[in-house]
């Protein structure tokens, strides 16, 4: 692997790897989010802090990072398989941040920013899923299930069979696997719902 190409991955994953949660929750005299609710250093979980605005920064850092690690990479001029390589380097990143003992967040805030950035279309089309799933379910990991499930077959339609595509493939599937437990929670009926308070 050329020199240029391992520095991108490599300064996209600590990009990636940046804790919003922990940073807003810190800035705003909040508790670790990791030491309540479901542990996870995440928006959502931010959010049963009750403090809406950590919540919101939370999601946008987080966000942010993942399409900012696509743009510089498209800025240097890397081409559109590196620019998704990047973008799921940053991802990787947030999973497993190296500044949490690579124990990270989900991942879905910052899927979404790699979305974005990749062609807002496949974002938009996630966004609206997620959304509709999680009015109408109350429950996040259900909403982020059904977009991580419906990435892909976006990114198909949108970039065709390409790398590309892979990527986002890859990064569904790291999704998945990161959403497990939720989803064996959902099964159970045991799964807390958007707004839960922490405890």
């Amino acid at each position: 692997m050329p020199l240029e190409h391992l520095l991108l991955l490599i300064g996209a994953y600590l990009l990636g790897s940046i804790p919003f949660a922990i940073v807003s929750s810190r800035l705003l005299g909040l508790e670790d989010p990791r030491h309540y609710g479901s542990g996870n250093p995440g928006a959502t979980n931010v959010l049963r802090s009750g403090n809406k605005k950590a919540a919101a920064l939370t999601l946008l850092g987080d966000c942010i990072k993942g399409w900012l690690a696509v743009w510089i990479a498209g800025a240097l001029g890397f081409d559109l398989t590196w620019c998704a390589l990047a973008g799921f380097a940053a991802f990787l990143g947030h999973v497993f941040t190296i500044f949490l003992r690579f124990n990270g967040g989900k991942g879905v805030a910052t899927a979404l920013g790699v979305l974005a950035a990749l062609d807002y279309r496949i974002a938009l089309a996630c966004l609206a899923i997620w959304i509709a799933t999680a009015y109408f379910s109350r429950y996040s990991s259900a909403a982020a299930v059904a977009a991580a499930v419906a990435a892909p077959l976006a990114a198909l339609l949108v970039l065709g069979p390409q790398a590309a595509s892979l990527a986002v493939l890859a990064m569904s599937a790291v999704l998945l696997w990161r959403h497990s437990a939720n989803i064996r929670r959902l099964m159970a009926g045991t799964e807390s719902r958007i707004g839960a308070k922490k405890g």
